[in-house]
């Protein structure tokens, strides 16, 4: 009874414009409350019409009222909450747009608690009471709350559809499996359930195991964008050094010919000025005699003009220059053999970074799978088979390219390494980067692989597909089936006797195509390889069934 009086007061306190019980109250001119927020929203769509009116009497009012709390209204709705929130256990709040309403509530509905599957009803709990106490409900089947339980009806015969046609892939009622749905493959809707939730199982175990392989893929590359990073980093680190090395090197023969130019210019400048000083003391030795000669040249008396002149001594200084001027560039040739050696630098230099850069560019750690034979066959490489490793009734032919089987045991001297419970045989060659290689086949049939050598030789857990180690692609007259781990994949495709095989072990990618006229994608495998790859050919135990390594 309290909880049905605190509901009604809660109706009769309720803000008209949220429905919800009264927030903040205030009241209007015309006596009617809302919320405060609930009120001052709807004027403020009003306030282009410079009019505010009242939502439930429309009463206009200009200008916009002011709003004061409502003393008395904020205490009795504050009461109402504390009964609430003591009987909170039993409280149902009622339901809105979003939830699923309780059919059987008269009035203001509640929020469903379950749905019924029989009565195809939804109830709150004070309306489901009944499925829980009274024993003619006992088999009623209850689920969360739904809006489409009209959707089990059917819509010919108003029954409910408790039955799933395999046939027309519908649900229907008894009625419809009677009629129209006669002789179809019917199930209970639960067997079909069971089916499809083993379905829905396998589906959720292919995509958490998409999204394991993914997240893998994506752990391996945050690791090769690091690699990438102390690659570039390393390559730039390194790259400095040596170009700090050769530029030193410039700058230490710089300072070399610089301080032998410097030495040579003072040794020469020191031998001209010498040579300079030498000239003029003779030319002050000269004008000295000259000035002599001009005086001597002024004195009347004939007898001392003779005996003067007879007295004066012969000069020692040459009566010609010596001197040969030399280039006005000394050191033209200096100059000339420097600009050689710029010109030979600079020659190697730009031939030499045409070959660097071109090997920067060839850096790609991602480089997509190609989209052409013409693309594939450039990582083609020539494959050989492996004598140690073929099964006793394999003879090897062409160069150890072509592998036929044979009825009687061959002579294959004993190895370790000879498989000897499968009729196949491994490659000579590892792949660990890109590779391309196709396989001519003839006979009832044979697996085309890829295989770690670690594989088992012995044991059925040594056939190749047979294990977590290898990838088998088996081609038949009629279809081609993929093994992996002894998981069997049915693989669509035409057929065709030359296949083709693309690896990418960095990148984790395994392809099988169909070679005829055009290239045709039957599998693709996104892996991690963590050792190297060799090829794997089995053929089938039918007398003259072969497989050969084309040569491209």
């Amino acid at each position: 009874m309290a909880q049905e009086g605190a509901d009604l007061y809660g109706e009769t306190f309720s803000c008209s414009i949220c429905l919800n019980l009264l927030k903040e109250p205030v009241t209007v001119p015309c006596g009617h409350s809302y919320c405060r927020t609930c009120i001052s929203s709807f004027w403020d769509g009003e306030a282009v019409k410079n009019s505010y009116s009242c939502p439930q009497c429309r009463e206009a009012f200009t200008p916009r009222p002011v709003l004061g709390k409502s003393t008395m209204l904020a205490e009795v709705v504050e009461k109402i909450n504390k009964s609430r929130r003591h009987d909170a256990p039993a409280v149902e709040r009622y339901a809105t747009a979003e939830d699923v309403a309780c059919d059987s509530c008269t009035g203001r509905k509640r929020k469903a608690y379950k749905s019924c599957l029989v009565c195809l009803a939804s109830y709150c709990k004070k309306h489901l009471q009944p499925h829980h106490e009274s024993a003619a409900f006992k088999r009623h089947k209850l689920v969360d709350p739904s809006e489409k339980l009209q959707e089990k009806i059917c819509s010919r015969h108003d029954e409910v559809m408790k039955i799933f046609c395999r046939t027309d892939q519908q649900c229907i009622c008894f009625l419809c499996s009677m009629d129209e749905h006669k002789g179809h493959d019917t199930v209970s809707a639960a067997a079909e359930r069971t089916e499809k939730q083993r379905e829905l199982q396998e589906s959720r175990a292919d995509i958490q195991k998409n999204i394991q392989d993914r997240e893998e893929d994506v752990e391996l590359l945050k690791q090769q964008v690091k690699t990438i990073n102390v690659s570039a980093d390393q390559t730039v680190e390194h790259n400095e050094q040596m170009f700090s090395e050769l530029i030193r090197l410039l700058q230490d023969r710089r300072s070399e010919l610089k301080k032998e130019v410097r030495s040579k210019q003072q040794t020469e400048v020191s031998a001209v000025r010498a040579l300079q000083e030498k000239l003029e003391q003779e030319i002050s030795e000269l004008k000295k005699r000259d000035a002599e000669l001009q005086q001597l040249s002024h004195t009347e008396d004939h007898i001392q003009f003779v005996l003067s002149y007879s007295s004066l001594s012969a000069l020692s200084v040459s009566t010609h220059s010596s001197i040969i001027t030399g280039p006005e560039n000394c050191f033209e040739e200096v100059t000339a053999a420097v600009s050689e050696l710029r010109e030979h630098l600079h020659k190697v230099l730009m031939e030499d970074w045409t070959k660097v850069c071109h090997t920067v560019e060839r850096v790609d750690v991602l480089q997509p799978e190609p989209t052409s034979r013409a693309g594939f066959l450039k990582y083609s490489q020539e494959i050989t088979l492996d004598p140690n490793t073929a099964f006793i009734q394999l003879s090897l032919s062409e160069g150890n390219r072509k592998v036929t089987f044979i009825k009687r045991n061959q002579r294959h001297p004993p190895h370790p390494e000879r498989f000897t419970d499968h009729c196949q045989v491994l490659s000579r060659e590892s792949v660990t980067g890109r590779c391309y290689w196709e396989v001519e086949w003839r006979g009832t049939g044979v697996c085309v692989a890829v295989s770690y050598k670690s594989i088992s030789r012995a044991g059925n857990e040594s056939g190749i597909g047979l294990n977590n180690k290898s990838w088998s692609l088996i081609c038949s007259t009629n279809n081609y089936t993929f093994y992996h781990n002894n998981i069997i994949t049915t693989v669509p495709g035409p057929h065709s006797s030359r296949i083709g095989v693309y690896v990418d072990h960095t990148a984790g990618i395994l392809s099988f195509y169909s070679v005829c006229d055009t290239m045709t994608l039957l599998h693709r495998v996104s892996t991690t390889f963590t050792e190297p790859l060799h090829l794997g050919l089995c053929v089938y135990y039918n007398v003259g069934t072969t497989a050969e390594l084309c040569k491209l």
